[in-house]
Protein backbone atom coordinates (compact mmCIF):
# COMPACT_ATOMS: atom_id res chain seq x y z
CA UNK A 1 0.00 0.00 0.00
CA UNK A 2 1.35 3.43 -0.99
CA UNK A 3 0.80 5.56 2.09
CA UNK A 4 1.27 8.75 0.06
CA UNK A 5 -1.92 7.95 -1.84
CA UNK A 6 -3.80 7.99 1.47
CA UNK A 7 -2.66 11.48 2.36
CA UNK A 8 -4.79 14.53 1.60
CA UNK A 9 -3.09 17.18 -0.56
CA UNK A 10 -1.47 19.95 1.45
CA UNK A 11 -2.09 23.67 0.84
CA UNK A 12 -0.15 26.46 2.54
CA UNK A 13 -1.99 29.71 3.17
CA UNK A 14 -0.39 33.04 4.12
CA UNK A 15 -3.02 35.26 5.74
CA UNK A 16 -3.98 37.46 8.65
CA UNK A 17 -5.82 35.96 11.59
CA UNK A 18 -9.51 36.86 11.89
CA UNK A 19 -10.87 36.17 15.41
CA UNK A 20 -14.44 36.08 14.06
CA UNK A 21 -13.48 33.16 11.75
CA UNK A 22 -15.44 34.89 9.02
CA UNK A 23 -12.51 35.74 6.77
CA UNK A 24 -8.74 35.54 6.71
CA UNK A 25 -6.71 32.64 8.00
CA UNK A 26 -9.58 30.89 9.75
CA UNK A 27 -11.78 31.05 6.64
CA UNK A 28 -8.96 29.56 4.57
CA UNK A 29 -8.46 26.69 7.01
CA UNK A 30 -12.17 25.86 7.12
CA UNK A 31 -12.56 25.91 3.33
CA UNK A 32 -9.41 23.91 2.63
CA UNK A 33 -10.28 21.25 5.20
CA UNK A 34 -13.89 21.10 4.01
CA UNK A 35 -12.71 20.24 0.48
CA UNK A 36 -10.43 17.49 1.72
CA UNK A 37 -7.05 19.19 1.96
CA UNK A 38 -4.62 19.38 4.86
CA UNK A 39 -4.19 23.13 5.49
CA UNK A 40 -0.90 24.64 6.62
CA UNK A 41 -0.85 28.26 7.74
CA UNK A 42 1.51 31.17 8.09
CA UNK A 43 0.17 34.09 10.11
CA UNK A 44 1.05 37.42 8.49
CA UNK A 45 -0.85 39.77 10.82
CA UNK A 46 -3.13 39.85 13.84
CA UNK A 47 -6.39 41.72 13.40
CA UNK A 48 -8.98 43.09 15.79
CA UNK A 49 -12.25 42.59 13.96
CA UNK A 50 -15.75 41.23 14.12
CA UNK A 51 -18.53 40.71 11.58
CA UNK A 52 -18.99 44.50 11.32
CA UNK A 53 -15.48 45.62 10.42
CA UNK A 54 -11.75 45.73 11.15
CA UNK A 55 -10.68 47.85 14.12
CA UNK A 56 -6.93 47.24 14.13
CA UNK A 57 -4.21 45.37 12.21
CA UNK A 58 -0.76 44.51 13.58
CA UNK A 59 1.58 42.98 11.01
CA UNK A 60 3.96 40.30 12.21
CA UNK A 61 7.67 40.81 11.74
CA UNK A 62 8.84 39.60 8.35
CA UNK A 63 11.52 37.40 9.92
CA UNK A 64 8.82 35.55 11.84
CA UNK A 65 6.74 35.13 8.68
CA UNK A 66 9.81 33.73 6.93
CA UNK A 67 10.60 31.38 9.83
CA UNK A 68 7.05 30.01 9.93
CA UNK A 69 7.01 29.25 6.21
CA UNK A 70 10.54 27.90 5.86
CA UNK A 71 10.05 25.55 8.81
CA UNK A 72 6.92 24.07 7.27
CA UNK A 73 8.33 23.83 3.76
CA UNK A 74 11.47 22.05 4.93
CA UNK A 75 9.25 19.44 6.56
CA UNK A 76 6.31 18.98 4.17
CA UNK A 77 5.56 19.11 0.46
CA UNK A 78 2.74 21.44 -0.57
CA UNK A 79 0.46 21.27 -3.60
CA UNK A 80 -0.52 24.95 -3.72
CA UNK A 81 0.10 28.33 -2.10
CA UNK A 82 -2.77 30.70 -1.29
CA UNK A 83 -2.10 34.32 -0.32
CA UNK A 84 -4.57 36.60 1.41
CA UNK A 85 -3.92 39.69 3.54
CA UNK A 86 -0.15 40.03 3.94
CA UNK A 87 0.20 42.88 6.40
CA UNK A 88 3.24 44.85 5.23
CA UNK A 89 5.61 45.55 2.36
CA UNK A 90 8.31 43.64 4.24
CA UNK A 91 6.07 40.58 4.49
CA UNK A 92 5.26 40.76 0.79
CA UNK A 93 8.97 40.89 -0.05
CA UNK A 94 9.86 37.88 2.08
CA UNK A 95 6.88 35.85 0.82
CA UNK A 96 7.92 36.62 -2.75
CA UNK A 97 11.36 35.16 -1.98
CA UNK A 98 9.80 32.06 -0.43
CA UNK A 99 7.43 31.22 -3.28
CA UNK A 100 10.20 31.91 -5.83
CA UNK A 101 12.00 28.89 -4.40
CA UNK A 102 9.01 26.71 -5.35
CA UNK A 103 8.23 27.73 -8.95
CA UNK A 104 6.36 24.50 -9.70
CA UNK A 105 3.82 25.03 -6.90
CA UNK A 106 0.71 26.94 -8.09
CA UNK A 107 0.43 30.37 -6.48
CA UNK A 108 -3.07 31.81 -5.97
CA UNK A 109 -3.48 35.37 -4.74
CA UNK A 110 -6.59 36.95 -3.28
CA UNK A 111 -5.45 40.61 -3.31
CA UNK A 112 -7.19 41.83 -0.15
CA UNK A 113 -7.26 45.64 -0.29
CA UNK A 114 -10.11 46.53 2.08
CA UNK A 115 -12.72 44.99 4.34
CA UNK A 116 -16.39 44.70 3.47
CA UNK A 117 -17.02 47.87 5.47
CA UNK A 118 -14.30 49.66 3.54
CA UNK A 119 -11.48 49.55 6.10
CA UNK A 120 -8.18 49.97 4.26
CA UNK A 121 -6.04 46.82 4.51
CA UNK A 122 -3.36 47.46 1.88
CA UNK A 123 -1.80 50.89 1.30
CA UNK A 124 -0.31 52.10 -1.98
CA UNK A 125 3.16 50.77 -1.13
CA UNK A 126 1.77 47.31 -0.40
CA UNK A 127 -0.20 47.29 -3.63
CA UNK A 128 2.90 48.21 -5.61
CA UNK A 129 4.93 45.52 -3.83
CA UNK A 130 2.29 42.89 -4.67
CA UNK A 131 2.31 43.98 -8.29
CA UNK A 132 6.10 44.07 -8.61
CA UNK A 133 7.06 41.00 -6.56
CA UNK A 134 4.13 38.59 -6.48
CA UNK A 135 1.99 39.06 -9.58
CA UNK A 136 4.81 37.96 -11.95
CA UNK A 137 4.92 34.65 -10.07
CA UNK A 138 1.15 34.16 -9.75
CA UNK A 139 -0.77 31.33 -11.34
CA UNK A 140 -4.06 33.09 -10.57
CA UNK A 141 -5.16 36.36 -9.00
CA UNK A 142 -8.80 36.80 -7.93
CA UNK A 143 -9.68 40.48 -7.53
CA UNK A 144 -13.25 41.69 -7.43
CA UNK A 145 -14.12 44.30 -10.05
CA UNK A 146 -13.24 47.21 -7.71
CA UNK A 147 -9.90 45.70 -6.70
CA UNK A 148 -9.13 44.91 -10.35
CA UNK A 149 -9.40 48.58 -11.28
CA UNK A 150 -7.32 49.74 -8.32
CA UNK A 151 -4.56 47.24 -9.07
CA UNK A 152 -4.57 47.81 -12.82
CA UNK A 153 -3.95 51.52 -12.30
CA UNK A 154 -1.96 51.37 -9.03
CA UNK A 155 1.35 52.28 -10.65
CA UNK A 156 0.23 54.12 -13.78
CA UNK A 157 -2.40 56.23 -12.05
CA UNK A 158 -5.31 57.36 -14.18
CA UNK A 159 -8.14 59.59 -13.05
CA UNK A 160 -10.46 57.79 -15.44
CA UNK A 161 -9.83 54.30 -14.06
CA UNK A 162 -13.42 53.93 -12.77
CA UNK A 163 -14.68 54.38 -16.33
CA UNK A 164 -12.15 52.01 -17.89
CA UNK A 165 -13.63 49.01 -19.65
CA UNK A 166 -13.18 45.62 -18.04
CA UNK A 167 -11.22 44.50 -21.10
CA UNK A 168 -8.72 47.33 -20.59
CA UNK A 169 -8.45 46.55 -16.87
CA UNK A 170 -7.80 42.86 -17.46
CA UNK A 171 -5.29 43.57 -20.23
CA UNK A 172 -3.34 45.68 -17.77
CA UNK A 173 -3.54 43.01 -15.05
CA UNK A 174 -2.35 40.21 -17.33
CA UNK A 175 0.54 42.40 -18.45
CA UNK A 176 1.68 42.46 -14.81
CA UNK A 177 2.55 38.77 -15.03
CA UNK A 178 -0.13 36.43 -13.64
CA UNK A 179 -1.02 33.45 -15.81
CA UNK A 180 -4.74 33.83 -15.11
CA UNK A 181 -7.02 36.57 -13.75
CA UNK A 182 -10.43 35.76 -12.29
CA UNK A 183 -12.47 38.96 -11.88
CA UNK A 184 -15.33 38.31 -9.49
CA UNK A 185 -18.64 40.07 -10.08
CA UNK A 186 -20.06 40.46 -6.59
CA UNK A 187 -19.74 44.26 -6.73
CA UNK A 188 -21.36 44.66 -10.13
CA UNK A 189 -25.00 45.70 -10.51
CA UNK A 190 -26.25 42.66 -12.34
CA UNK A 191 -29.05 40.16 -11.68
CA UNK A 192 -26.51 37.35 -11.55
CA UNK A 193 -23.01 37.24 -10.16
CA UNK A 194 -20.70 36.53 -13.09
CA UNK A 195 -17.08 35.64 -12.46
CA UNK A 196 -14.88 35.91 -15.55
CA UNK A 197 -11.65 34.00 -16.11
CA UNK A 198 -9.02 35.52 -18.38
CA UNK A 199 -5.74 34.20 -19.71
CA UNK A 200 -3.57 34.67 -22.79
CA UNK A 201 -5.09 38.16 -23.20
CA UNK A 202 -8.63 36.83 -23.70
CA UNK A 203 -11.76 35.75 -21.88
CA UNK A 204 -11.55 32.00 -21.32
CA UNK A 205 -14.79 31.29 -19.47
CA UNK A 206 -17.63 32.98 -17.59
CA UNK A 207 -19.10 31.48 -14.43
CA UNK A 208 -22.60 32.81 -13.66
CA UNK A 209 -24.45 32.06 -10.45
CA UNK A 210 -27.55 33.28 -8.67
CA UNK A 211 -27.04 36.50 -6.71
CA UNK A 212 -27.95 35.83 -3.09
CA UNK A 213 -29.36 38.50 -0.77
CA UNK A 214 -27.25 39.78 2.09
CA UNK A 215 -23.65 40.77 2.71
CA UNK A 216 -21.05 38.11 3.46
CA UNK A 217 -17.83 38.18 5.49
CA UNK A 218 -15.09 36.17 3.80
CA UNK A 219 -16.65 35.17 0.49
CA UNK A 220 -13.50 36.07 -1.45
CA UNK A 221 -11.26 34.14 0.96
CA UNK A 222 -13.55 31.15 0.59
CA UNK A 223 -13.55 31.19 -3.20
CA UNK A 224 -9.78 31.49 -3.63
CA UNK A 225 -9.08 28.86 -0.97
CA UNK A 226 -11.59 26.54 -2.62
CA UNK A 227 -9.88 27.00 -6.00
CA UNK A 228 -6.52 26.24 -4.37
CA UNK A 229 -8.00 23.09 -2.82
CA UNK A 230 -9.42 21.91 -6.14
CA UNK A 231 -6.11 22.52 -7.90
CA UNK A 232 -4.33 20.60 -5.13
CA UNK A 233 -6.67 17.70 -5.89
CA UNK A 234 -5.44 17.75 -9.50
CA UNK A 235 -8.16 19.69 -11.33
CA UNK A 236 -7.29 22.03 -14.20
CA UNK A 237 -7.91 25.74 -13.74
CA UNK A 238 -11.29 26.03 -15.46
CA UNK A 239 -12.73 22.96 -13.75
CA UNK A 240 -11.25 23.98 -10.40
CA UNK A 241 -12.97 27.36 -10.58
CA UNK A 242 -16.30 25.77 -11.53
CA UNK A 243 -16.16 23.36 -8.59
CA UNK A 244 -14.93 26.06 -6.19
CA UNK A 245 -17.64 28.50 -7.24
CA UNK A 246 -20.35 25.91 -6.59
CA UNK A 247 -18.86 25.16 -3.17
CA UNK A 248 -18.64 28.86 -2.34
CA UNK A 249 -22.19 29.55 -3.51
CA UNK A 250 -23.50 26.73 -1.34
CA UNK A 251 -21.57 28.06 1.66
CA UNK A 252 -23.15 31.49 1.10
CA UNK A 253 -26.61 30.00 0.61
CA UNK A 254 -26.24 28.31 4.01
CA UNK A 255 -24.64 31.36 5.66
CA UNK A 256 -25.54 32.37 9.20
CA UNK A 257 -25.44 35.69 11.11
CA UNK A 258 -23.93 35.17 14.56
CA UNK A 259 -23.30 38.87 15.21
CA UNK A 260 -24.54 42.32 14.27
CA UNK A 261 -22.70 42.61 10.96
CA UNK A 262 -22.26 40.50 7.87
CA UNK A 263 -23.31 36.90 7.37
CA UNK A 264 -20.60 34.23 7.67
CA UNK A 265 -20.42 31.52 4.99
CA UNK A 266 -21.10 28.04 6.33
CA UNK A 267 -18.09 26.24 4.93
CA UNK A 268 -19.22 22.97 6.51
CA UNK A 269 -22.75 23.15 5.14
CA UNK A 270 -22.49 19.63 3.77
CA UNK A 271 -21.94 18.18 7.22
CA UNK A 272 -25.06 19.81 8.61
CA UNK A 273 -27.08 18.75 5.60
CA UNK A 274 -26.09 15.15 6.32
CA UNK A 275 -26.97 15.57 9.98
CA UNK A 276 -30.39 16.88 9.05
CA UNK A 277 -31.05 13.94 6.75
CA UNK A 278 -30.50 11.36 9.45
Amino acid sequence: MDIMNLMPPTVLTFAASDPSSGAGLQADLLALASIGCHPLSVVTAITVQDTVGVENVVALDADLVNEQARTLLEDMQVSAFKLGMLGSVENIAVIAEIVADYPDVPLLIDPVLSSGRGDELANDAMQEAMIDLLFPQATLITPNSLEARRLAYAIDDNDDMENASLDDVVERLLALGPEYVLVTGTHERSPQVINNLYGSQKLLRSYPCERLPGSYHGSGCTLTSAIAACIAHGLGMEEAIAEAQEYTWQSLKHAFRPGMGQYIPDRLFWAREEDGAE
